[in-house]
């Protein structure tokens, strides 16, 4: 399996041990299969250096944007350690998984804002729509035609920022994936 293929799956793994988790108690397994993903696509020094820029700078952005959902009361989420007005820890497990995503398997997206704009506004909110109504992880205090607009809203805004902060680190990194996806 090719590291492109094999990085889409592990956050896909990510995703379902944090959500699943948080929906049954569990609320370890993301951040477990976080922390393990991280070290395997962190183990690659090519892209490494590139990465950890990464994670620094879009993991504030997305948790605080998932925070800001808590503190407005909008959104809560199942096993909420530490508690308002923070999302809960495993919420971190996520972004994870997804930042060291946007490298190697999100990598067709570069120099593509727009796509990157139109598949935020359609995955971000499916996301936690299957996050609450599959896995009792999020519930919304809003209408859910209302809460599902104002996350793709989000997504549609948050996903070309996040490639766009990937682009200086992979500038410097000239044996990375490139814009178009080859290279790994």
């Amino acid at each position: 399996m090719n590291r492109t293929i094999a990085n889409a799956v592990g956050f896909q793994i990510v995703w379902f041990a944090s959500v699943a988790g948080a929906g049954h108690g569990t609320g370890w397994a993301g951040p477990l299969a976080a922390l393990l993903f991280a070290a395997w696509v962190l183990g690659e020094k090519r892209t490494r250096s590139a990465d950890i820029w990464l994670l620094v700078r879009a993991l504030p952005i997305g948790y605080a944007s998932d925070s800001l959902w808590v503190a407005c009361g909008w959104m809560q989420f199942a096993e909420p350690w530490p508690g308002l007005p923070l999302a809960p820890i495993w919420i971190l497990a996520l972004w994870t998984g997804f930042v060291l995503s946007i490298n190697h398997s999100l990598s067709f997206l570069h120099g593509r804002p727009w796509l990157a704009a139109l598949l935020g506004a359609i995955f971000g909110p499916a996301a936690y729509y299957a996050a609450g109504n599959g896995f009792n992880a999020a519930t919304f205090a809003l209408e859910l035609p209302v809460m599902l607009l104002l996350l793709a809203i989000t997504w549609a805004a948050l996903f070309p920022l996040l490639l766009t902060l990937s682009t200086p680190a992979l500038e410097r990194t000239p044996t990375t994936t490139s814009p178009t996806g080859t290279g790994q």
